[in-house]
């Protein structure tokens, strides 16, 4: 080899890997994927996520405990745990997760790298959607086998879904965003007993006091599991009300994150 030759391979090399970031969306399927193993790792969130939803759908189908008006119990449960199935994930699980590491510093870190603010936040979107997906076979196969006769328009089911998703998850990043870590896993606990009980899920909201469901049918968990009612159960075509008090709280809780939310 030349002088000239041995010049010229030195300047065009290649190195492997080839330094620097990674393509944008590869950065994001890279963040989601680990994301939703981490979250299917987690036994605690596993309970949250999957067991107590499936279990109360079991229970309360099989074992006349409330009184949920003229026809089968699970045609009125299914969709409510459907809808506390996306609280339990979007707003409690992602509440509690990302409140811990920010305590612990992963977020601090992972706003340094490569990988934008906004990509994080969309990496851990994905992975709480493909969460639900799961959540939503697991039930529906859980109710189908309990004798539940589903109706309605799925494309309607599934915009409630994703707005639901969008209210609970932007709710749950301002409680992870502005809470100490304790403080979040004891707050997203207890807004999610409390909603159990009086967001429509289990017990009807007639139940309650006039007074009391005035304010109740406000509540997002409210206004998913009543829309998912309305169409799967009666085959409504669109429950605007519902999508609106969704969209709504979907506005309030994702602009208030994204203003309050401390990475630190």
């Amino acid at each position: 080899m030349t002088a000239t030759e041995a010049g010229t391979a030195t300047t065009t090399g290649t190195f492997a890997p080839r330094p620097g970031a990674a393509p944008l969306p590869r950065m994001i399927r890279a963040q989601a994927a680990l994301e939703t193993r981490m979250l299917l790792r987690n036994g605690e969130q596993l309970l949250l996520t999957v067991i107590i939803p499936t279990l109360l759908l079991v229970l309360f189908s099989a074992v006349d405990i409330v009184d949920t008006g003229a026809g089968r119990a699970v045609d009125f449960l299914a969709p409510g745990i459907l809808a506390l199935a996306v609280m339990s994930t979007a707003f409690t699980g992602q509440a509690i997760a990302t409140g811990f590491e920010r305590r612990y510093g992963v977020l601090k870190r992972l706003a340094v790298s490569p990988l934008p603010r906004w990509g994080l936040m969309t990496a851990k979107t994905c992975a709480v959607l493909v969460t639900e997906v799961l959540q939503i076979v697991l039930l529906t196969a859980a109710a189908l086998a309990l004798g539940w006769s589903p109706h309605g328009n799925p494309l309607t089911v599934l915009l409630l879904l994703l707005l639901g998703t969008a209210a609970f998850s932007g709710l749950g990043l301002l409680m992870a965003g502005t809470l100490k870590a304790e403080a979040t896993l004891a707050a997203a606990n207890l807004v999610f007993l409390l909603l159990l009980v009086g967001g429509g899920v289990i017990v009807p909201l007639a139940k309650f006091p006039e007074a009391a469901q005035a304010v109740l049918h406000l509540l997002p968990i409210s206004a998913l599991s009543d829309g998912l009612r309305e169409v799967l159960r009666h085959g409504a075509a669109v429950p605007w009300s519902d999508l609106g008090i969704l969209a709504g709280w979907a506005v309030l809780g994702l602009g208030a994150a994204a203003k309050f939310f401390r990475w630190e």
